[in-house]
Order: C-alpha cells, then structure tokens, then sequence
C-alpha cells in the first residue's frame, strides 16, 4: 500500500530541472508525478517514478543527491470537499500530514493524491478502515 518516491536535492538554477529529466529519459525512467518546493539556493524535487531503483542509480551516477521515501497514494473523491473528507479523516485520529501534491490520473470518478505522514502504517490503517482506497505502488507506477 506505500508507494516509493525519489527525492532529489537541486541547485536553484537555469538548467538543472532539464538536467535531471535528461538524466531520467536517458535511463529509461517514466516520471508519473512531481512536486517541486524551492529556497533562493536549492530545491527538492520529489518524483514518482516508474522504475524507481533506476531512476536513483542514474541520478546519482550523475552527481545529484537522492533519497528514497514512502509515500502513500490516495483516491480522493473529486467534488468540492472531497480532499476535506479525507484530511478530516486523518486529523480526527490524529495524524499529521507532512506535505502532499497531486497526481495526474484519474481513478474513475475519483482524483488521485500522493501524501507523506508522519505515521504512515497509522495512515493506511485509518484510512482503509475508513473505506477509502489507498493505492499499491505498482498500480500507480504503471498508471
């Protein structure tokens, strides 16, 4: 039910976006989501990926640090509040959402979230005894 992410630490500067989509095409690696969070210096682009393991040895083969996490996949209903059902959800049993960014495929009438937690397992438990549909990571991959 988790889903891998690669992290990857980015000087702040023209080119290096480009870079790393190079890298990932070169090697073969389909990106399926992205989020990118920037300071004036550097910034983390957090990528959901095909062939994860891949994507990682490539990247750093090229000199770019790159961290593996969990995050989890979520289908959230696609009306207005439906994000805010889920985040209530998560919040009544106390658990903390770290950040979270969209993905761009549909799951029938639902859209699809990539969230960290700060307890993920706690997550995934509340979540699914909630009924809501938390995504394996080969689903999303091949998405």
């Amino acid at each position: 039910m988790k889903v891998e992410q690669i992290s990857i630490f980015i000087e702040n500067k023209s080119g290096r976006l480009a870079e790393v989509t190079d890298v990932l095409g070169k090697a073969g690696v389909n990106i399926r989501a992205l989020s990118l969070a920037d300071t004036s210096d550097f910034g983390i682009l957090r990528l959901i990926v095909d062939k994860t393991d891949q994507a990682q040895k490539a990247l750093k083969e090229k000199g770019f640090t790159v961290n593996k996490t969990e995050v989890v996949a979520v289908e959230v209903p696609d009306r207005p509040s439906g994000l805010c059902g889920i985040l209530q959800i998560l919040d009544s049993a106390g658990v903390n959402v770290e950040y979270m960014y969209a993905f761009v495929e549909r799951c029938g009438q639902n859209a699809v979230i990539i969230f960290r937690f700060d307890d993920t397992e706690g997550a995934i438990r509340v979540l699914t005894e909630k009924g809501v549909a938390v995504l394996a990571g080969e689903r999303v991959y091949s998405m």
